[in-house]
């Protein structure tokens, strides 16, 4: 049951970013999912936009992380993390995913504006010219979003597995009050 929290967990965290995320890029540039996203949703409204690419375009993000690291916390012996063990390690990435996505945006706006980087077609011809950078500023906000999820999800897991193995080492040891808390997070 621990390792279904555990995807839960990374599901609703991935989802709980995604909208809140798309609630900025959503008024920064409505095009980026008007014009950019297949037509899921007949509106114009940044506010609904947002809810619904939040949740379809970052589920299978939190899943995709969920699976492995309810692995690597749950299977074999030893010291196991809870759900509760990677509260704190899930909101430090997203943390980290807000902090990279706001610079890769304000960076990705900058070199547009410049002509450093530009739309092709068919957007360029779509997306209205005074939008262009506002899009690129969303698609660099939301490609850094994506990576940095990836690489962070790999690295709690890296994490928890190497905490896993340290825990177990010192479970025989008494002073060690980590191995026998269970909170490690």
């Amino acid at each position: 049951m621990e390792a279904v929290k555990i995807v839960l967990l990374c599901i609703a965290s991935a989802v709980v970013y995604g909208i809140l995320h798309d609630q900025v890029t959503a008024r920064v540039c409505v095009e980026y999912f008007t014009i950019g996203h297949p037509p899921v949703f007949y509106t114009d409204s940044p506010t609904l936009l947002a809810f619904g690419w939040g949740v379809i375009a970052t589920w299978w993000v939190g899943l995709l992380l969920g699976i492995p690291l309810a692995l690597v916390s749950r299977l074999g012996s030893g010291p196991k993390f809870d759900a509760a063990d990677l509260i704190r390690p899930l909101c430090k990435l997203l943390v980290v995913m807000f902090c990279v996505s706001l610079i890769a945006g304000l960076v990705g706006y900058f070199v547009a504006s410049q002509g450093g980087v530009w739309l092709l077609e068919p957007l360029r011809s779509r997306v209205p010219a005074a939008k262009h950078s506002a899009f690129l500023a969303d698609l660099w906000a939301h490609l850094a979003a994506y990576s940095v999820s990836v690489l962070g999800g790999i690295t709690i897991c890296r994490w928890v597995f190497s905490k896993r193995r340290e825990m177990a080492k010192s479970a025989g040891d008494p002073s060690s009050s980590q191995a026998s808390s269970g909170n490690v997070a």
